[in-house]
């Protein structure tokens, strides 16, 4: 497209060269009036020399012409620029054939149509210039998207980083997690086989109790009974050493009745006094 504006205004500049060719040759004070009085109908006259060209045109000329005009505006532009310079070229010639021999009346219609031409190319210069300008703006529209889009790609790419870092985290977290689990899971089973010991031995320990307090029964039944044995031992062995000594008491009384009888009184002093120093180292003893 932009190959084809160049070729375009290439067209425009080469129309007004002739035509400012033409107007050097047809610089009379007539030809600036009638141009002074054209000028406000430019652009019908534009609109007619496109359609009827030199001497008019045939019936499928313009209907071709017509069906050119109804086509795309920046096709018009183009055709009407380059009929344009095709009637500004052959109005050079015919005016430059004619010369000084031509009448007045065929080099003011010349210039006139020069004039048309020019107008017509002007006008589609315009348009080209309008059309260049709409094609600057939407490139610079398209530009401003871009950069946003691009903007919004960066954004997106960030975004889409961060999810991704995101979703590395929740995985090393769900990996610790379910690490986490497995060890808990391994203490549980553990745990439970330690209660389980543990009840074990606790059962065991309870049945060991169990027959602890039964043996501790049975000796207390066998201590009680022993201390009633011993007791009525005590009391048998108490009653024989008193019988003992009683008996011991009588013999000796039977004794010391006996002795007396036979011994002196001196002699029983003298045992008497034996007793009271065996009696006195007792205490002394004691």
């Amino acid at each position: 497209m932009t190959f084809r504006l160049c070729y375009d205004i290439n067209i425009l500049m080469l129309v007004l060269a002739i035509i400012t060719s033409v107007q050097s040759q047809s610089n009379t004070n007539e030809q600036k009036i009638y141009r002074k009085r054209m000028v406000p109908a430019w652009f019908n006259d534009l609109q007619m020399s496109a359609l009827n060209g030199m001497g008019g045109c045939k019936k499928q000329e313009c209907k071709g012409t017509e069906q050119l005009s109804l086509g795309n505006p920046k096709q018009k532009a183009t055709n009407i620029a380059q009929k344009a310079a095709q009637e500004a070229t052959a109005a050079s010639e015919a005016q430059n054939a004619a010369g000084a021999a031509a009448a007045r009346q065929v080099k003011m219609q010349l210039a006139e149509k020069a004039m048309q031409a020019a107008k017509a190319a002007e006008a589609a210069l315009a348009g080209k210039q309008q059309i260049v300008e709409q094609l600057e703006q939407e490139v610079r529209e398209a530009e401003a998207v871009v950069q946003e889009e691009a903007s919004s790609l960066d954004s997106a790419h960030s975004n889409v980083q961060a999810a991704i870092r995101a979703s590395q985290q929740a995985q090393k977290q769900l990996k610790t997690l379910t690490e986490a689990v497995q060890t808990a899971q391994a203490n549980v089973g553990n745990s439970e086989q330690a209660a389980t010991g543990a009840q074990a031995e606790l059962a065991e320990k309870a049945q060991l109790m169990e027959a602890a307090k039964t043996r501790v029964d049975q000796l207390l039944r066998q201590l009680s009974g022993a201390r009633q044995d011993y007791s009525n031992t005590k009391q048998s062995a108490y009653r024989a050493a008193c019988a003992a000594h009683e008996a011991k008491v009588n013999a000796q009384r039977s004794r010391r009745h006996a002795i007396k009888r036979f011994l002196t009184s001196g002699q029983l002093k003298h045992i008497q006094n034996l007793k009271q120093q065996r009696r006195r180292l007792i205490r002394q003893r004691v």
